[in-house]
């Protein structure tokens, strides 16, 4: 449905959309419309007849429209949101959009991350976060009428499935408001490149919603069988199971582990795994009353140890 544009100058606005973004100018004028791209220096918005570019130094404040169910596409089986067109800005300002919904994942193991992908609180963590975890607590952060954010602990956490060979788990969270939470869309189609920027957002080591910052590295890097996105963005202990996003606001990979004795090496599971995975979630499906679902799985001996004892292989919520 395209925007109705109606030209007003009553009071130095200029309206060009019922429902849009806007820009604020010096001399209490507005600019209705559609963001395509912002940089440090400038903002290009449509305003339907025609794109404009808009000086920084002429702005005063910048109001997005937000993602909700509406805008974004949906199905009912899948519970993750996509959306088709999204504005490209800078990780700065997509942080802003985004941020609300990564949240912490706390055990008495250890702490991860995570990020909600649907309104009603179904949200997306690394197995080995929670591995032979009950007792979760999950952190966010809910957004205030005066726009801030109000730090949040939830104890009403329920795993609905676990895939340990793709490291992911989906939760279930309830809102302590019965409100629908602020969630992130996962990328509509894998459309990343070399040299894309991206930027995460977690709680490496406790330190709660830092943002790091980097590069696509590669986007097609083999490791056990499984095929990762490489980057160069900081990604540390207590990262693991957040989201790994592009310029459009979007999840592009889930964090789940780093090379600790080397810098820049770390690595994203790709969303086209998060989607598999939470399309065939009930082969998964987590029962506590299960010992094989979701805990610790035997290694087969190695071939040249033909007949010795299985190790345990064991992950820890807090180790990448």
């Amino acid at each position: 449905m395209k925007n109705i544009t109606i030209l007003c100058l009553t009071f130095g606005v200029l309206c060009f959309s019922v429902q849009a973004d806007i820009v604020r100018l010096h001399g209490d004028t507005e600019v209705h419309g559609t963001i395509l791209k912002r940089t440090q220096q400038r903002i290009w918005i449509d305003i339907g007849p025609e794109v404009i570019a808009i000086d920084m130094d002429q702005i005063t404040d910048v109001v997005q429209d937000s993602i909700d169910a509406d805008n974004a596409a949906t199905d009912a089986s899948t519970m993750y949101r996509t959306r088709l067109s999204l504005p490209d800005l800078s990780p700065r300002e997509q942080a802003k959009r985004v941020g609300a919904s990564v949240i912490k994942v706390s055990t008495p193991g250890g702490l991860g991350s995570g990020v909600l992908l649907n309104e009603e609180g179904f949200a997306i963590t690394n197995a080995h976060v929670i591995q032979g975890e009950t007792d979760l607590r999950v952190t966010v952060w809910l957004p205030q009428p005066d726009g801030t954010l109000k730090r949040t602990t939830i104890e009403d956490i329920e795993i609905i499935a676990v895939n340990n060979h793709l490291d992911l788990a989906l939760l279930k969270i309830e809102h302590p408001e019965g409100k629908p939470f602020d969630f992130s869309v996962l990328e509509n189609a894998e459309n990343i490149g070399v040299g894309q920027t991206v930027f995460a957002i977690g709680n490496p080591l406790g330190l709660e919603r830092s943002m790091s910052q980097g590069v696509i590295s590669t986007k097609q890097r083999s490791l056990d069988g499984l095929t990762y996105i490489q980057t160069d963005t900081a990604i540390n202990p207590g990262n693991s199971g957040g989201p790994l996003f592009n310029t459009q606001g979007e999840v592009v990979g889930i964090t789940n582990m780093g090379i600790l004795a080397a810098e820049s090496l770390n690595f994203a599971i790709p969303t086209r795994y998060v989607k598999d995975f939470i399309r065939n979630r009930e082969a998964f499906a987590y029962d506590e009353k299960n010992p094989n679902s979701g805990h610790k799985y035997l290694v087969p001996p190695n071939r040249k140890n033909f007949g010795s004892a299985p190790q345990l292989k064991e992950g820890t919520a807090d180790s990448q």
